[in-house]
């Protein structure tokens, strides 16, 4: 394979697909477009009552961007990654491009969750998240989901459904659909930065 970098990254995302690793020792890297994509959609995205409550709760503080690598290496800091040292460093230096963006929660000023992703036109590809707190990722996650939607973004592309994400509304749809969704992203011009995050009452009031 030849050499990634981050602008064939980005043209790769132009296309639908996204790199991964077998996991965090291998060298490799290899591109997934897979027949069944997982997707947020925008509007009308689900949160459960004990969610709301640990909304509502606001023990916590939400920044943009505020540590990016701190999320990064949040995320990949389990028993199975699929982020290698040339995915890592690729991420930060999509970041650095502000073509990568992190969602962060913090809890007691401790980091203990967050959400990463990439974005391009309308759409937002969201890469990995983690939680060291109960419910932490969910709180990104439905926060990321209205922020995106305030900023005008059409797309929030999950590349794969979990129960987790499921469990916050997160749908499974045809490749051939979701071509078609990312075509009509790219068309549009959104900025991750254009507003500021929403207030847990916003996030509330826009659930389903």
């Amino acid at each position: 394979m030849s050499e990634v970098t981050p602008d064939l990254l980005m043209r790769a995302y132009g296309m639908g697909v996204f790199p991964m690793s077998e996991n965090r020792d291998d060298p490799d890297i290899f591109w997934v477009d897979p027949i069944r994509r997982g997707i947020f959609p925008l509007h009308g995205y689900h949160i459960s009552r004990s969610l709301a409550r640990r909304i509502r709760r606001a023990n916590y503080d939400i920044t943009l961007n505020a540590d990016f690598e701190g999320v990064l290496d949040g995320c990949a800091d389990r028993e199975e990654t699929w982020i290698n040292a040339q995915i890592r460093q690729l991420y930060l230096d999509l970041y650095k491009r502000g073509e990568a963006h992190s969602l962060e929660v913090w809890q007691n000023g401790h980091l203990t969750g967050g959400v990463y992703g990439v974005t391009l036109g309308g759409a937002f590809f969201g890469e990995s998240m983690f939680s060291t707190a109960t419910d932490a990722s969910k709180i990104a996650l439905a926060f990321l989901i209205e922020h995106l939607r305030r900023c005008g973004f059409t797309l929030f592309d999950t590349q794969f459904i979990t129960d987790h994400l499921a469990s916050l509304g997160a749908i499974e749809i045809p490749r051939a659909d979701y071509h078609k969704m990312l075509t009509w992203a790219l068309r549009h011009q959104a900025d991750i930065t254009a507003h500021s995050l929403p207030s847990p009452s916003e996030v509330l009031s826009s659930s389903a």
